[in-house]
């Protein structure tokens, strides 16, 4: 095949992309004390979004699960009488700064969205916290948070019912409300449910003209363990960084977690304009387009980037209590879902079922590294689908890099035949180029790098990109989508993020001659297995809960279905050797630690584990 040659240069692209007028132009502005290249014609805040949204999309379906449908109008109806139940039942405001938080901890359902848009119509902000967390961690988010009022599903009543007596109240949460409580699910009879409160409310549901809420304010907190989530091969060698394991709740403001929305169309529309295409279409069309979303709304990739885009271009969303890829099947062809994906354990999943061949448009890698291989078979699966994959983390609000894969000839123009996704096919182990708003630093030993040099990637979001000093040794990034902190973590933040506002990455990398980002390996020691970040730091604490331990370092395994797998390697005190079995282990791991931490292996020995000079224990998986 000869050497492709782009219809336009990526300055000519960019120049369209961010065009006067056009909803990527850029402008450099002075926000919270910084000149920041933002997007000039981004929603000011959430609740501009969702009227915005609603306005154009009033009869369109907006939610369906299971046997439930809901139009645009339907939630917003609900969203509106329980942002008025949040004011004046429980006494949540705006209150700047810092501003009343609402939490949501809970599974999928169509409660979630409502509760999530009635607290950006007043103004509240909404804490979403990791409902698949173990007990511990579950009960830390939400006291560090200390939330009016909790808002939880059956599962996560029962689990917390002794710690929201106690603690949670402590810490200032004083109003719980029970979600999708229909099901008859669970033990907890004493927590009201949101059914019964709406169904009771007398008031009147309508909200003022304006809440006086700004770009600035306080938005969202979404948990993370403050690693990164990205979608390229990495090796599998990792160091220690001392963290203790506990969720960080990441505070972004408007500005920052809107950004993300345009974010995540620079992908395909760069692919688009590459091949000599004009911009797509914003609106999902007639007749209306659809998005299975199966990953977790507590999650970035499910919230900020699916969720939001789907509400963007008016499209139905489709909730997933639990992943099963026939079902999964089903509901792409039963719904007209042109859009689905997740982690790669999920698109491994669909491109084994019964649905293979299906004209999706569309295929998104999201929340862990997907095996090399996985690309290709998802090509032969979809030929019609786009491939968008990206690099980002919690604390960007999901993407700040992102690149489109077209990989099969697709139909185009009067039925010419052309490649598109040419970008990937010349740079398959790229992730892609920094967003409009976003630029990228390579630094090694607080120096910043030239093309092809290795180092921590650095992430930031300025008014020009300067792509002279970038260079694989640390990633850099910075730029309107980098969060404003972790919440009452000043310590942590500041080991995150430069007083200039770049955020450290934790990861090698380099970039190339035209700004291309490649990542090579993690610094930080975190494992991603199926899309959760398991805190290698969590899980030897739970191993050294037995006394018997002496050392313990723990490592992720490749795995072709779930990208990385938990393995450890343990030494035992010289008076217990021979007495310790690698099933005993497992069992002590398992009380304290998710099903998806888990080690599924550990080597047990008695001679001392391999140091590093300055005392850190070796965890390379040869």
């Amino acid at each position: 095949m000869s050497r492709w040659v782009p219809k336009r240069s990526l300055t000519e692209t960019d120049a369209i992309l961010c065009a006067p007028g056009a909803i990527h132009e850029v402008e450099t502005r002075l926000v919270s004390g910084r000149l920041l290249r933002v997007y000039k014609n981004l929603w000011p805040t959430l609740r501009d979004f969702w009227l915005a949204a609603v306005q154009q999309y009033s009869q369109k379906t907006y939610i369906v699960f299971e046997e439930q449908r809901f139009t645009y109008q339907d939630v917003h109806d609900q969203a509106t009488k329980l942002a008025c139940i949040f004011k004046h039942k429980y006494n949540i405001h705006k209150a700047f700064p810092p501003g009343d938080r609402v939490a949501v901890c809970s599974k999928n359902c169509p409660e979630y969205l409502i509760a999530f848009w009635a607290c950006h119509l007043i103004g509240a902000i909404s804490v979403l916290v990791n409902a698949w967390l173990p007990l511990e961690p579950l009960q830390h988010c939400i006291a560090h948070t200390g939330c009016k009022l909790l808002l939880l599903d059956d599962e996560r009543a029962d689990r917390l019912q002794p710690f929201l007596t106690t603690s949670a109240q402590e810490a200032g949460t004083h109003g719980f409300l029970l979600l999708n409580s229909i099901e008859g699910k669970g033990n907890c009879r004493t927590m009201e449910s949101l059914d019964s409160v709406l169904h009771q409310f007398r008031g009147s549901a309508i909200l003022e003209t304006s809440h006086n809420i700004m770009p600035e304010d306080n938005a969202t907190i979404m948990f993370t363990s403050g690693k990164f989530r990205y979608l390229c091969a990495v090796s599998d060698f990792g160091i220690p960084q001392g963290t203790t394991g506990l969720p960080k709740g990441v505070l972004s403001s408007h500005r920052q977690f809107l950004t993300n929305v345009l974010n995540v169309l620079t992908g395909s529309w760069r692919a688009a304009l590459r091949r000599g295409d004009d911009l797509p279409p914003l609106q999902s069309g007639t007749p209306q387009k659809g998005a299975l979303i199966a990953v977790p709304l507590f999650h970035v990739t499910g919230t900020t980037s699916y969720m939001m885009m789907a509400t963007m271009s008016g499209m139905k969303i489709v909730l997933a209590r639990k992943w099963h890829a026939e079902e999964a099947a089903r509901l792409i062809k039963a719904e007209n879902i042109t859009i689905t994906g997740g982690v790669p354990t999920m698109v491994s999943d669909i491109i084994e079922s019964s649905i293979v061949g299906y004209p999706l448009e569309g295929l998104l890698f999201g929340g862990s590294p997907a095996p090399p291989s996985l690309v290709p078979r998802a090509q032969n699966a979809f030929p019609t689908a786009i491939m968008i994959q990206g690099y980002g983390m919690t604390e960007t609000n999901s993407i700040a890099v992102s690149v489109c894969h077209v990989l099969l000839p697709c139909f185009i123009n009067q039925g010419n035949l052309k490649i598109a996704g040419e970008d990937y096919i010349a740079r398959p182990t790229s992730t892609g180029l920094p967003c409009p708003v976003n630029e990228v630093k390579i630094v090694l030993e607080n120096v910043s790098l030239p093309p092809g040099a290795l180092g921590e990637v650095w992430l930031y979001v300025i008014d020009v990109r300067d792509y002279e000093n970038k260079r694989q040794i640390s990633n850099f990034s910075r730029g309107p989508n980098v969060m404003k902190g972790y919440w009452n973590d000043n310590v942590a933040t500041d080991k995150t993020i430069t007083v200039d506002g770049w955020i450290k990455t934790g990861d090698l990398g380099y970039v190339d001659e035209e700004g291309f980002l490649y990542i090579k390996d993690r610094m930080k020691d975190i494992i991603i297995r199926g899309g959760e970040n398991v805190d290698s730091v969590s899980v030897e604490n739970a191993l050294y809960a037995d006394p018997r331990v002496l050392e313990a370092a723990v490592v992720g395994v490749p795995d072709d279905r779930l990208g990385e797998l938990v393995a450890a390697v343990v030494s035992v005190k010289p008076e217990f050797h021979g007495r310790v079995t690698e099933a005993a282990l497992i069992e002590t791991a398992q009380k304290r630690l998710p099903k998806f931490a888990t080690p599924v292996m550990i080597i047990v020995q008695e001679e001392a584990l391999g140091k590093f000079p300055i005392g850190m224990t070796v965890t390379k998986s040869d």
